[in-house]
């Protein structure tokens, strides 16, 4: 497979990603003319990948973003093509909380603009007299990985915090001692100065404006090393000038580089989007994402991934080996109801209905669709396909089963079979299929037989596949009373030749399938 490096990152991360692919670095070629050559691209902040580019690379299977955001991509495009499309999330967190800490206390002392005026020869301390942040309060709009890390700093300098995000949960906030705001006018009417940690989304776009900033105090001042496009930058201009804000201190602007009015004002503090521009920083961004390309093209989990669910650290290790079990019920329960679908339920037993169970879903999805459509299904855009299919999916979970510690479940309208983990090696095991419980190791090619309970059926089939020169690993049987309905499960060594179907069908069976779980 190969790699494109687009823009500079670590050389730790490039090695990397010369330890698994074939690996080239170009910064200076039209990218719509190479991007067809690779399965993977790595990018930050510079270039741009739209739809257009996206469809141009017919090999790319993830795209890595070495930084926070991604912005710069067209995520919609990606995921309708099934790339994985990943980023650093935590690379920069402990930069921009440090940088964020630097321009609140240059905001509070005036620290650049003394500089200056000292640099040009004015010795002026009367005018460049400060305020102490001890005692103050900081509202952190965004309480996210670096709103978090901002609030830490600020309450080592003696600042009453309070913040607001109603994704996090109250826990949360008082772990870190933290007061939590119910609303963002509770916040804007106790803080003395406001950070920003908001993500971009069509919702916060400029959500920072006039109305929002005659709901603060009088003389606040504000901060923001998030998003330039936060804020509407001409309501800030005349906040600044009639003394509502009493100053700011801005690391982002709505279009970068930045020569606009915000920067003519003696009350703003600027620097030109640093807070990720650490040598710390860069590294880390470099290596993470070159371990998401590795993950994403090699089969791993892909944690940092934007558009696959993801998961914490904890529910990761619990769920993983009930990944590729999700996977393969989802490909049985699909197969057994012929490949169609109105309603696809997943149900979560046991411990495992106290997790963050998406993924599972996501996993299950995408068994179901493999070999249906003409596009790749992945992890990426099954649940896309579920929805342009009209299929719909739903969740349920429930604290316990009647015999299995965790126990997975996939119906595909009345079709269901259900499977758990077994031993260290957690091998994949099938309980239970069209309301018959069975005890079975789920194989790659399987074969599922309903008939009626009679003798001498289980010999028949044996003798059936022996003269076919197919070799039966396994077999497992089920009936639901003496004498009713049967089923019969097999797991063989070789893809059964094809009249081998039609002569089971033959022999009295209501119904054979073939199934390859590859």
């Amino acid at each position: 497979m190969r790699v494109l490096v687009r823009e500079p990152i670590a050389d730790a991360g490039v090695e990397m990603l010369r330890e698994h692919f074939d690996v080239d670095v170009d910064l200076e070629s039209d990218l719509a003319e190479v991007i067809g050559r690779y399965d993977g691209i790595v990018i930050r902040s510079a270039t741009k990948l739209t739809k257009e580019l996206i469809e141009r690379g017919e090999r790319l299977k993830v795209i890595g973003r070495a930084g926070v955001g991604v912005d710069n991509v067209d995520v919609d495009a990606a995921t309708r093509r099934g790339i994985v499309v990943a980023n650093a999330p935590e690379s920069t967190v402990i930069s921009a909380a440090e940088h964020t800490i630097g321009l609140l206390l240059a905001l509070s002392r005036n620290i650049p603009q003394a500089h200056a005026a000292l640099a040009e020869g004015r010795w002026e301390r009367s005018r460049f007299g400060g305020i102490e942040l001890a005692g103050k309060t900081l509202g952190v709009l965004g309480f996210g990985r670096i709103g978090q890390q901002v609030a830490r700093r600020a309450l080592g300098l003696e600042l009453r915090v309070v913040a607001y995000d109603p994704f996090v949960s109250k826990e949360r906030f008082r772990e870190l001692g933290v007061e939590r705001a119910e609303t963002p006018e509770e916040l804007y009417a106790a803080a003395d100065f406001v950070t920003l940690h908001l993500p971009l989304t069509d919702q916060t776009r400029e959500s920072i404006g006039a109305d929002v900033f005659a709901k603060m105090r009088d003389g606040v001042r504000i901060v923001n090393a998030a998003r330039g496009e936060l804020v509407d930058e001409a309501a800030l201009v005349e906040a600044l000038q009639s003394g509502k804000v009493a100053a700011a201190a801005l690391d982002v602007f709505s279009a970068e580089p930045y020569s606009g009015p915000l920067l003519e004002l003696d009350n703003v503090v600027a620097t030109p989007h640093l807070a990720a521009s650490t040598e710390e920083a860069q590294d880390r961004a470099g290596v993470i994402v070159a371990e998401q390309i590795v993950a994403a093209l090699e089969g791993g989990l892909v944690t940092n991934a934007v558009n696959i669910p993801t998961l914490r650290a904890e529910d990761i290790e619990a769920l993983a080996p009930y990944v590729p079990l999700a996977a393969k019920l989802g490909r049985l329960a699909m197969e057994l109801a012929r490949g169609r679908a109105e309603r696809i339920e997943l149900t979560y037993y046991g411990a495992l209905s106290q997790y963050d169970t998406r993924l599972l879903t996501v996993a299950a999805l995408n068994g179901a669709f493999q070999g249906s459509t003409d596009q790749p299904v992945n992890y990426v855009n099954a649940p896309l396909v579920a929805a342009e299919r009209g299929i719909e999916v739903a969740e349920e979970r429930k604290r316990s089963s009647r015999d299995f510690t965790n126990l997975v479940r996939v119906g595909v309208d009345d079709v269901r079979v259900s499977g758990t983990t077994i031993g260290r090696e957690d091998r994949q095991w099938l309980v239970s299929a069209l309301g018959f419980e069975l005890e079975m190791e789920l194989a790659p090619l399987l074969v599922v037989f309903r008939y009626d309970d009679v003798p001498g059926v289980i010999g028949r089939v044996g003798t059936t596949f022996g003269e076919a020169g197919v070799n039966i690993a396994n077999m497992t049987v089920s009936r639901t009373r003496r004498g009713g309905k049967a089923l019969m499960v097999l797991s063989i060594d070789t893809p059964a030749p094809p009249e081998l179907a039609e002569r089971l069908q033959g022999e009295g069976f209501d119904d054979a399938r073939f199934i390859s779980l590859l």
